[in-house]
Order: C-alpha cells, then sequence, then structure tokens
C-alpha cells in the first residue's frame, strides 16, 4: 500500500511518559509528572459535577453544533457563537486549518523552535514549512513577515511561546499583523492565555473586527484542567468559521466535554486562584536559577524553560530516576535545556531538593 510519500519517516508525537509506565519501569511508590503543562490543581469542582451529571447520556450522540458550550464560551469572551469552531483540543484546530489551507503548491511560515503540531500537520499537507529562528526564544516577527510571498497561507504565532514561556507583545504583533498580506492567515495560538499576568500582551480578541485573516486559538486543556477530555476552539470572521468547518468531522466533541468546559466556564474563582499560585510557583523556579546562576526563559505560561548547559536527555534521566517527569528539551529545539511544568507547591519543594543535590555533587556534568 502506497501512503504519502511525506508520512514516511516522519516521527510520531512523543507525549510525557505516563505516570504509571514510569512506576512500573522503576519501581517507584510515587512519580510526579511534571512534562506535559497540565494545572497540578485539576479542574473546577463544578466540571466534575457536570460529568457525572451527564453519564446518562451515553447512548446519544454528542451535539455537533456543541450549542450550549457555543453560547458560553461567545457570551464570556465577548463574541458572536458564529465566530467559534470547536475542536478536539486546539490541537485538532490546528490540523482543520492545514487541511483547509495548505497543499503542496502552498508553504506555511513558524517560528523555530515553537509548538510542533504546526510543522507536522503543514507536512501531512504536502506544504513548505518556512522556520524563522526565534531569538532568546522570542519569534522574530521581522524575519518571519520576510518569508511570506504570494504561495504563503498560514503564519504561526504561538503566544505565549511552546516550549520557550516567552511572548510576542502588543507592539509587535500590532505591527505585524498589519504588515501582513491580506491573503494570508494569521493564527494566533493562545493555549496558555489565562496564565499571562503582564500588561503589553496583546488583547486579540477586538481586533478580529478590523482583521479578517487573524484566527486565535484558545484551549480548555491548560488552566482550565480539562486536557483528559480534549476541548478547544478557535476565534475568527464568520465567514473563515464557514469556510473551514465542512472540515470538521460532524461529532468530533464529546458530551462530557461540552458538559465539563461549559460548567468550567462559570468558576471564575477556581482559575484565578489557579493563576496565583502558578504566578508564585513560576517566581520561586527563577529564585531557584538565580540561586545557582542558571539561564532560564522568562515565562508567561505555567512551565519554565531551564538551560542546565548538559544534555537535556541526561537531566530527563536523572530526575526520572527521582520521581520526576519533566520534558527533555533535546526534543524541543533547546538541546541543553529542559521543560518543567509548574507543580503544587509541595511539589516544587521536593524537585528543588532533588536538583539542589544534583548541581551541589555535579551527579549530571556540566
Amino acid at each position: 500500500m502506497k501512503a504519502k510519500a511525506q508520512l514516511h519517516g516522519l516521527p510520531s508525537y512523543k507525549p510525557g511518559k505516563p505516570i504509571e509506565e514510569v512506576k512500573r519501569e522503576l519501581g517507584l511508590t510515587k512519580v510526579v509528572k511534571l512534562a506535559s503543562n497540565e494545572n497540578p490543581y485539576g479542574a473546577s469542582p463544578k466540571a466534575a459535577k457536570a460529568i457525572q451529571d451527564a453519564a446518562s447520556q451515553t447512548a446519544i450522540y454528542p451535539d455537533g453544533y456543541a450549542a450550549d458550550i457555543r453560547e458560553k464560551v461567545a457570551s464570556k469572551i465577548g463574541v458572536d457563537e458564529n465566530q467559534l469552531i470547536f475542536g478536539n483540543g486546539s490541537d485538532e484546530v490546528i490540523q482543520f486549518l492545514c487541511r483547509a489551507f495548505l497543499s503542496p503548491d502552498t508553504n506555511t511560515v513558524t517560528a523555530d523552535p515553537t509548538f510542533s503540531q504546526y510543522k507536522l500537520n503543514a507536512t501531512i499537507e504536502g506544504a513548505e514549512v518556512r522556520e524563522v529562528p526565534s531569538i532568546d526564544g522570542v519569534h522574530d516577527l521581522d524575519a518571519m513577515l520576510e518569508e511570506i510571498d504570494d504561495n504563503t497561507r498560514i503564519v504561526w504565532v504561538c503566544n505565549p511561546n511552546n516550549p520557550s514561556g516567552t511572548y510576542v507583545n502588543e507592539t509587535a504583533f500590532l505591527n505585524f499583523l498589519e504588515r501582513v498580506p491580506s491573503h494570508v492567515l494569521v493564527v494566533s495560538d493562545e493555549a496558555y492565555y489565562e496564565y499571562v499576568t503582564v500588561d503589553d500582551y496583546p488583547e486579540t480578541l477586538p481586533l478580529l473586527k478590523k482583521y479578517d485573516n487573524l484566527m486565535i486559538l484558545r484551549t480548555f486543556s491548560k488552566a482550565y484542567g480539562l486536557a483528559a477530555l480534549r476541548i478547544g476552539y478557535g476565534v475568527a470572521n464568520p465567514s473563515l468559521i464557514s469556510l473551514i468547518d465542512p472540515v470538521r468531522p460532524p461529532f468530533n466533541n464529546t458530551t462530557f466535554s461540552h458538559a465539563a468546559a461549559a460548567a468550567a466556564l462559570e468558576d471564575d474563582a477556581f482559575i484565578q486562584t489557579c493563576v496565583e499560585k502558578n504566578t508564585e510557583a513560576l517566581k520561586q523556579f527563577e529564585e531557584f536559577c538565580d540561586k545557582h546562576q542558571l539561564k532560564y526563559y522568562p515565562s508567561q505560561t505555567n512551565f519554565i524553560l531551564i538551560d542546565f548547559n548538559t544534555p537535556g536527555d541526561e537531566i530527563f534521566d536523572y530526575l526520572l530516576k527521582k520521581g520526576f517527569i519533566v520534558r527533555s528539551g533535546q526534543a524541543l529545539g533547546f538541546p541543553t535545556c529542559v521543560r518543567i511544568t509548574a507543580g503544587t507547591e509541595e511539589e516544587n519543594k521536593e524537585l528543588f531538593a532533588v536538583l539542589e543535590e544534583m548541581l551541589l555533587t555535579k551527579v549530571v556534568g556540566q
């Protein structure tokens, strides 16, 4: 059988190791996962109650239009209902866009390093991927603009960026958006939007009234703690939503994800508490790095990228044996770094103790 030529040798996405697998492999009784940027405080209790209430509906297909969650999201963020498209995580909306706009005679522009799913999905569609090196982890928007031509269909701005945690400020983004040709779709991927605390982060939703070629991606997988239920969404001009909606599978979200996300939206206090705890945790990580003279990338997310000046895989292996699952930067474009999700206060303290022992005893070479 002959598959698309571009699939041969294309790597599959490799998520962080599951906790139970690590326990079995290493004989550990306690393992802390700080690898996939999940919310360590889980989801709002209201979400769990909504799932329980929906448990009797398993024989019925989900609402393909996502009417209830559509209405609640539209009201929450201040857009019209026809400006939304829902995906099995915002990952799936990325897939929709690539399928709708990209083909072998087109190209797409991304930063490098950035979220891997832009390149993966574009490659599957046979499009040329133009990767522009970032500067200190931040998108080089001027250089990205230079890569755009008549065949460019999508430019991706991961903001804040994964895996660096850095962000493009409002002035830079507005200047970029103003100069991008109208035939090119600009995607502002804001998966970590709720965690952002800086004042000069771009508020993109009002820009939709001026720019028909802008799409904003958000998700319930991060701050809302619903990663297991896979629900995210895109926001754009209604005509753009109508154009790509035929690509969407008819029942791509579950009844449970709709119910849980709708309930989670009602619990602002829970999100605020999570954000406050995350901000404090990042401050502690930065203080740890400063104490040990480790370079790190200032983060507006719920993770931090730390440069240990050592192959990231070595740090990963050491911490894994100590019961901590993190993410090596070697597969993320930062070969001497490790990306660590901010955990609970107790988890972070335990991690700092292990890292301090590693640094002071030089168990892992530097």
